[in-house]
């Protein structure tokens, strides 16, 4: 057992034995008065669905008072009563996961009474329902800074959802401070990652089958390093995008914005360790990125815009950046006689005036999940971007009631096609938290939640993003100072190989860089 696990088991045997006397206390009946309104809570856990195996949703109430009480309850099961003198409710460990199981496909209601200067007062009660599915237990992500000037401190924590106990992967103090991004599964198994570390003896791709870690040189003839990658649910085959970024920045409102001036995708054969293209995803007409596999291996989702010159002003070279919009593309894929086909436009740009952009199809092959913004590749950075969920089968999308005003973007699906969770600015525009929200069978998607954690003021001194979160269905069994090796043993680096039907493409002239490097956004 681990320290972490051991401590939260010991903790919530002494909170539950605090809190016996709290449930056989009784709970205020007379003299009570009844406030017509609910009280503000924070995480707002209200009416949402939630999964039952999902850790405590502990909570601060947001109203004043002396004393506050509050009770959950079921049909089936005794209640939890919680007493608090700062309105923060701890709801003990045993008893909660003791009412999820015994409340699935049923509701719990939760009643609020608060003490003001001797008179108790009840709120209305609100409920929270939970579903007969279960999500993935584990959440993988990468917690950075908001503040750009201070990227170098970063990590890629997993969290078990079942209860609150994290642990790093990974993390850059131990890499020189440098980048780690772009992890991803196949398939929500947490034996087959990927994920990507630039700057520094450590640079590379780090891949692991079945558990067995390797670091590759993605480079070749044809392609730099990759990134954003997409596991073929068959195990074989990873797409890559392989990108030229910049940073730029804005006088009003969010300072920082990401410019894309170059991109293809390309994909690893694993086994053969091989690099391949084709005009369908990688076309010098196009810019092309965010790829993603349909369930089935039969499709790759990818986002696709026209090439940069084709924003820039030939004589003033002003970029119109705010005018790269990006169509959402699938092109048809053969893996057995590992052969590309029919290439389809699935969302047009030019049709919604918007950007369409992070493409994940669920693991039904019901649904792809992406996010729509008025510009751009970079939707973190955009107040303006929401979730879009598309029925495959139909060929109709709708913008997601789960959208906020602020950022929503990188998402990703439990296993079972019931979950996604996806990042969020809604509590401040500027740190990026997970959310949870539940999908019916009829594709009704409801009201998101926040991540719990223990503590419940957690979020309000917390001050560092929640980066690409990717569910799992069990941990990550790697340790960081295994990865730690990898990454410096400079005789073990796997370099890839092209693919000989890949046709080289000529050389840019040198003024054509140049001229494509000083264009700058305008305004």
């Amino acid at each position: 057992m681990s320290i972490t696990k051991y401590k939260i088991e010991i903790f919530s045997l002494v909170l539950g034995a605090l809190l016996l006397a709290c449930n056989e206390a009784e709970i205020p009946g007379h003299d009570v008065n009844s406030v017509a309104a609910r009280v503000a809570i924070d995480p707002d856990y209200t009416d949402v669905v939630v999964p039952p195996n999902i850790a405590p949703l502990n909570f601060r109430i947001l109203e004043s008072g002396d004393l506050f009480i509050v009770r959950v309850a079921g049909e089936d099961a005794e209640p939890i009563v919680v007493r608090s003198r700062d309105g923060n409710i701890r709801l003990p460990f045993k008893q909660w996961k003791d009412l999820l199981s015994s409340h699935r496909g049923q509701a719990i209601r939760y009643d609020v009474y608060i003490k003001k200067s001797g008179q108790w007062c009840k709120y209305e009660s609100f409920a929270v329902r939970i579903a007969e599915e279960t999500i993935d237990s584990h959440l993988v992500y990468r917690l950075i800074n908001p503040a750009f000037k201070y990227w170098t401190r970063m990590g890629i924590y997993q969290r078990n959802l079942e209860s609150f106990a994290e642990k790093p992967i990974l993390i850059n103090s131990m890499t020189d401070g440098n980048c780690m991004n772009c992890h991803n599964f196949r398939s929500n198994d947490p034996s087959d990652m990927v994920f990507h570390m630039r700057a520094g003896a450590g640079s590379g791709t780090y891949i692991a089958v079945d558990g067995e870690w390797r670091k590759v040189n993605l480079k070749t003839e044809f392609n730099s390093g990759g990134a954003y990658p997409a596991w073929h649910p068959g195990g074989k085959k990873i797409a890559f995008s392989v990108n030229s970024l910049t940073m730029f920045y804005h006088s009003v409102g969010e300072s920082r914005d990401v410019l894309d001036r170059k991109s293809d995708l390309v994909v690893y054969d694993v086994e053969k360790n091989l690099i391949s293209a084709a005009p369908q995803i990688a076309n010098i007409q196009r810019m092309e990125t965010f790829p993603a596999w349909s369930a089935d291996g039969r499709y790759l989702y990818f986002c696709a815009a026209q090439p940069l010159a084709e924003y820039v002003d030939e004589e003033t070279q002003d970029l119109s950046y705010d005018q790269i919009k990006y169509d959402l593309m699938r092109a048809e894929y053969d893996i057995e006689r590992d052969e590309w086909g029919k290439l389809e436009l699935i969302v047009s740009a030019q049709k919604t005036g918007l950007s369409a952009i992070l493409p994940r199809p669920s693991p039904d092959g019901r649904y792809v999940l992406f996010t729509m913004a008025q510009y751009g590749s970079f939707p973190i950075y955009h107040n303006h971007s929401d979730l879009y969920l598309l029925d495959i089968k139909s060929g109709d999308y709708e913008r997601l009631a789960v959208s906020s005003d602020e950022a929503d973007s990188f998402h990703s699906w439990s296993s079972n096609s019931h979950w996604f969770v996806f990042t969020s600015k809604r509590r401040d525009g500027l740190l990026g938290r997970p959310f949870f929200a539940y999908i019916g069978e009829n594709g009704d998607v409801h009201k998101p939640f926040l991540l719990p954690q223990q503590d419940p003021e957690f979020y309000s001194t917390f001050i560092i993003n929640y980066n690409v979160p990717e569910l799992v269905s069990g941990p990550v069994d790697a340790t960081a100072h295994e990865l730690v090796r990898i990454a410096y043993d400079q005789d073990h680096i796997t370099r890839a190989r092209l693919d000989a039907r890949v046709s080289l493409r000529p050389q840019q002239e040198s003024e054509e860089i140049d001229a494509l490097y000083k264009a700058r956004p305008k305004g």
